[in-house]
């Protein structure tokens, strides 16, 4: 058995001498590892500072500083829980610490905008050696990603058709980082509008035609078109008029009494008739 306190020699071999009773010796070698646990891991992004933009590649640097021997480190990296990738550098033989750099292409996506991206580092000895050794993780460094703006909806190329007097609603909300701003270009004149709905109460004529909703932020612009069509309520009325070549949509109907007639409509056609045939007796005795 043979025990030491420290050990200063990063390359070593220990030399084991048996004895046996008729004298002779014999000897065997024994491998030893000494290893050291990396002293501090960071993570940075390679040549960049500042938010990300959405599918652009990006290169995360994972320094490893004063481990050995590299030949047994792993290095893996994260986004939040979810393991991206892991490496190891098996090939390598130095014993001495040393500092590592790791390198992973990342794409930024939108979904990675607040992500908190990380890197592990530990050392794998194998079955002879300590097992579940300590990691050493980097600090947490927080993607940001620029996006967007992008819509929430399809929009419908086909008309929009509104009763008059109803009520309008248009709706073009978008997400993306920086938050968008909105505009909108209306077919009348109105109040500029800065918001993603756009909503009208009892819609008229005036308020027929295109609408144009412009989204933007730092990264791109997207507009939106409506196609508005007005539909006019059909107008009923009990006296005649003569019609309004304006109003296509409008109608007037004009309603007569059904069923017999009243007495005082029949005594009033009698004697009518009755002044007719007294005047044309008249002219027949004068002939």
């Amino acid at each position: 058995m043979w025990n030491v306190s420290s050990l200063t020699e990063w390359d070593t071999n220990l030399i084991c001498f048996n004895a046996h009773q008729n004298g002779t010796q014999c000897c065997s070698t024994l491998s030893v590892t000494v290893y050291q646990m990396p002293v501090d891991v960071s993570l940075h992004v390679w040549n960049h500072s500042g938010p990300m933009l959405e599918n652009r590649l990006y290169t995360l640097v994972c320094n490893v500083q004063d481990v050995a021997p590299i030949g047994k480190l792993v290095v893996t990296f994260y986004r939040g829980q979810i393991q991206l990738h892991r490496t190891q550098l098996s090939s390598r033989i130095e014993k001495k610490p040393m500092n590592v750099t790791f390198l992973l292409g990342f794409n930024a996506s939108k979904e990675a905008d607040g992500a908190q991206l990380s890197c592990v580092a530990t050392l794998e000895l194998g079955p002879e050696g300590p097992q579940h050794l300590s990691v050493v993780k980097s600090s947490n460094f927080t993607a940001t990603v620029h996006y967007g703006p992008d819509l929430l909806a399809t929009v419908n190329p086909d008309p929009i058709t509104v009763e008059e007097r109803g009520t309008l609603r248009l709706n073009c909300s978008a997400v993306g980082n920086p938050n968008p701003s909105y505009t909108w270009t209306l077919p009348f004149r109105g109040p500029d509008i800065n918001y993603s709905v756009l909503t009208i109460t009892h819609a008229s004529s005036q308020h027929e035609g295109q609408y144009k909703c412009t989204v933007s932020n730092s990264v791109k612009t997207v507009s939106v078109l409506f196609d508005v069509k007005v539909q006019g309520l059909e107008v009923t009325s009990s006296v005649p008029t003569k019609p309004d070549p304006s109003l296509t949509s409008a109608s007037s109907t004009m309603t007569t009494p059904s069923g017999p007639k009243s007495d005082a409509t029949t005594e009033f056609s009698l004697r009518v008739h009755h002044i007719i045939l007294c005047s044309v007796f008249f002219v027949s005795l004068l002939a």
